[in-house]
């Protein structure tokens, strides 16, 4: 689908078989904190608690990030008599129903995990086969997001295994937003819109940049996650979403340019923006990172069609334009440096589905936020048939391009 082409889009996604109920209540990439990226298994209440406290402190929830969600090892690693999943007593002593009260009343969303399989990832008790008692728990206990997992599946096909929780969950009566966490084995995108909110893309992903960890690990680096899903960008839409895995921006891996590039490219690829780290000990430059307003507003643009690679030049690609379209006509363009040493990277009109006649008004989005309200109505100037800007090695600039009139599309 082209940039310019998204008149037909919300028509596109009732054909590729989104769930109108599902679009009703929730059509936006959903934005929050994970615990698993910085505390694995190391979970327990006051980390929670403290984890939600900080959203608010920092002023991270009043941007959208609203969902704390406890990954595995929040349960006991074996049911109850009845067969019901009980929270770790040690970890969760006061149980999820108290933690999901406390988070509600900071008017932040409770997430929680489990897998469709025997057991989870860490060998805690899963809910294949349990789906319809493990929901009536968790929509009792008041959670609103449910991440479920791949792990000891049994050999069962993900098509079988996970339309029973979201039957499960929608019987429930309550509105929990439903993250497929399959790592893209059987290819979810182009079955899972009609089965959930969003779905994993890929492996889980690595706080690192380069290739190289690849190569001794089942994990993922940043680019590599990038690129794999990009490779599902046309299913994406309102109501059902790619999901290239949690931001590992602040958690020490990557460098402060790369970072922001793996930000940018979240963003602009409309992946949900789920916080790895801790945002109780956050730095500066994370904070400044996660809170960008208006790299935020790209993500979450309503019209919700996902950003792409659209060209590449230079060693192995390494110089790459990634764009997408924006509601009032804007479209987002990402210059991505993926090689070694600074270089100037121009996005052509062509790659971009512009007529090169067209002029634009171009605002620097990492830029914006340092100048006085005076200088942001202006950031760049305008552009006539390419536009070039000099990127450091690993970093990325990300722009809003305004056309001054209406412009076809090819891409």
């Amino acid at each position: 689908m082209g940039i310019a082409d998204h008149s037909i889009t919300f028509f596109l996604l009732q054909i590729m078989g989104f769930s109108s109920s599902i679009m009703d209540w929730l059509e936006l990439p959903q934005m929050g904190w994970n615990s698993w990226n910085f505390f694995a298994s190391n979970i327990n209440e006051t980390v929670i608690k403290e984890t939600a406290d900080a959203l608010i402190s920092t002023g991270l929830a009043e941007l959208g990030y609203v969902y704390v969600n406890i990954d595995d090892c929040w349960s006991s690693t074996k049911r109850d008599s009845k067969g019901q999943l009980i929270p770790d007593p040690k970890t969760f002593p006061s149980g999820i129903k108290a933690l999901a009260d406390y988070v509600h009343e900071k008017g932040l969303k409770l997430g929680i995990y489990s897998d469709a399989g025997a057991f989870t990832c860490e060998v805690r008790p899963g809910s294949l086969f349990h789906e319809k008692d493990d929901a009536e728990l968790f929509a009792s206990w008041g959670v609103d997001y449910l991440k479920y997992d791949n792990c000891f599946n049994l050999g069962i096909n993900p098509k079988e295994r996970y339309p029973p929780m979201r039957d499960a969950l929608n019987s429930t009566g309550r509105k929990m937003f439903y993250s497929l966490c399959e790592w893209g084995v059987d290819d979810p995108a182009l079955w899972a819109g009609k089965v959930g909110n969003s779905w994993r893309t890929t492996d889980d992903i690595n706080d690192s940049w380069a290739r190289l960890i690849e190569l001794c690990s089942l994990l993922l680096s940043m680019t590599t996650t990038a690129d794999l899903n990009d490779k599902w960008a046309s299913y994406a839409g309102p109501g059902g979403w790619n999901d290239p895995d949690m931001l590992e921006v602040g958690n020490g891996g990557m460098t402060y340019h790369e970072y922001r590039a793996h930000f940018s490219i979240w963003a602009l690829m409309k992946a949900p923006l789920l916080i790895g780290c801790d945002v109780r000990n956050m730095t500066a430059e994370t904070i400044e990172i996660l809170t960008n307003k208006e790299i935020i507003a790209v993500n979450q643009d309503p019209l919700g069609i996902q950003g792409r690679k659209v060209y590449s030049t230079g060693t192995d690609g390494c110089l790459q334009v990634w764009a997408g379209p924006l509601s009032g006509h804007r479209i987002v363009v990402a210059l991505w440096n993926r090689c070694s040493k600074a270089a100037t990277i121009t996005a052509g009109w062509d790659a971009l589905g512009l007529e090169s006649s067209t002029s634009v008004s171009v605002r620097d989005l990492w830029q914006v936020r340092k100048l006085n309200l005076e200088q942001r109505k202006d950031i760049m100037g305008d552009a006539v048939a390419s536009f070039g800007a000099r990127v450091d090695a690993h970093d990325c600039l990300i722009f809003i391009f305004t056309p001054q009139s209406v412009y076809r599309s090819e891409i």
